[in-house]
């Protein structure tokens, strides 16, 4: 077994970490955020969403008027919005997931949720109308994270099915 000296175990714990942070990063890029949005979206046949610059510098805007406070409060613009917010690092694609997961307590012969649950975050991901897209995340004053995405046309219209 070969070993290391003390300086070859510091460049491969650095090279180790340093992979661990790009894999993370890689999960915030407008690619990831399409990409789990898009997967979402063509388990139940509706087309994809394309990425919109506008209404991302949208996203942005309001992500970081959050930095300072992180408080898990939407915008009330004019576009679909879903919010998330994590007390540690959360990753783009790990906040989609937890909207889509909200699936099983969707029941689209209703349209409604399950009794005291929420399912509007999955119902805007999938939003058949939505075709537009664009996403942000921040890390706030305290550590935490916030990430917002913003879907335009908005979605979760009121007796309207998603798809």
């Amino acid at each position: 077994m070969k070993m290391f000296n003390p300086f070859q175990n510091l460049i491969l714990a650095t090279t180790i970490f340093l992979v661990f942070v790009v894999s993370l990063r890689a999960q915030d890029s407008p690619q990831d955020y399409l990409d789990a949005h898009n997967k979402a979206r063509a388990a139940v046949g509706v087309g994809p969403l394309r990425w919109d610059e506008r209404v991302a510098a949208y996203a942005r805007d309001y992500a970081n008027q959050r930095r300072g406070d992180c408080a898990l409060q939407h915008s009330s613009g004019p576009y679909g919005e879903n919010i998330a917010w994590s007390s540690g690092d959360m990753s783009g694609v790990q906040a989609i997931n937890m909207w889509v997961n909200e699936k099983v307590d969707y029941n689209y012969g209703s349209n409604t949720c399950a009794s005291g649950k929420v399912c509007g975050h999955y119902t805007q991901v999938v939003w058949r109308n939505s075709v537009r897209m664009g996403c942000a995340k921040v890390r706030c004053n305290n550590g935490q994270t916030f990430i917002t995405c913003n879907y335009d046309p908005p979605g979760n219209f009121i007796g309207q099915w998603p798809y």
